[in-house]
């Protein structure tokens, strides 16, 4: 019997990723996927549609981001209220005229915020949709078919396992990204920290934490020494 506690909003979006069935991201890792992938970029170099220069090109601003950069707009949204509300309402237009962060070819960036009320949780149910302009390469497990199946159905006992339990009153918000929209979330700053600053918050913003499988870390843990 589905347990209803597990239940929440789902928000899907139309997915543009071909038929139902197994995603390439289901294939082992570092094995077909990761072949299909360079033998494509091979045939394009070699049919002149792209330049060997712009895929290596690709891969160092592709390595360049990473969870640091996400946390740094975490932090500032924690600080600024107003930079915060903008971030909400224009994400890419506020990211690049007040963080100098260019999302590049990223169709749509949406930014949730977790409160005391609502806790967002992102997954891509039929591929690996994911920010990574923001936070890098995404971990193994969110591509993979339980987290991409379970989560919808049965997010609390997925949250769980992550070691985040939330409270009962709480209500969970399952975010299904797309090819042309991706998620960020803001998760909700700990107690404690209203006398820190923008670079001591931002030690306590996960990866996790910004897709929704965790919080924030805990003040006590993650203060900075002086």
């Amino acid at each position: 019997m589905h347990d209803e506690r597990d239940t929440g909003p789902h928000v899907h979006h139309d997915h543009v990723h071909g038929p139902d069935g197994p995603s390439p991201d289901d294939l082992p890792l570092d094995t077909e996927w990761e072949f299909l992938e360079r033998a494509l970029s091979l045939l394009l170099v070699e049919t002149g549609v792209i330049e060997e220069a712009d895929v290596q090109r690709q891969m160092d601003f592709m390595d360049s981001r990473n969870t640091a950069l996400g946390a740094r707009v975490v932090a500032r949204a924690w600080t600024d209220d107003a930079f915060r509300y903008r971030l909400i309402e224009r994400p890419k237009e506020t990211l690049r005229a007040e963080m100098d962060i260019d999302l590049g070819t990223l169709a749509e960036l949406e930014v949730v915020e977790n409160t005391e009320e609502n806790h967002h949780i992102v997954v891509c149910t039929l591929c690996s949709c994911y920010p990574r302009n923001l936070l890098g390469i995404p971990p193994a497990w969110y591509k993979s078919r339980e987290y991409r199946s379970r989560i919808v159905y049965e997010p609390r006992k997925v949250l769980k396992e992550f070691g985040t339990i939330l409270p009962a009153n709480m209500t969970v918000i399952v975010l299904d990204s797309t090819a042309d929209l991706r998620d960020l979330v803001i998760p909700r700053r700990p107690e404690g920290t209203e006398s820190w600053s923008t670079e001591e918050l931002v030690n306590l913003v996960s990866r996790d934490s910004m897709i929704g499988t965790a919080e924030a870390g805990k003040p006590e843990v993650n203060r900075v020494s002086n």
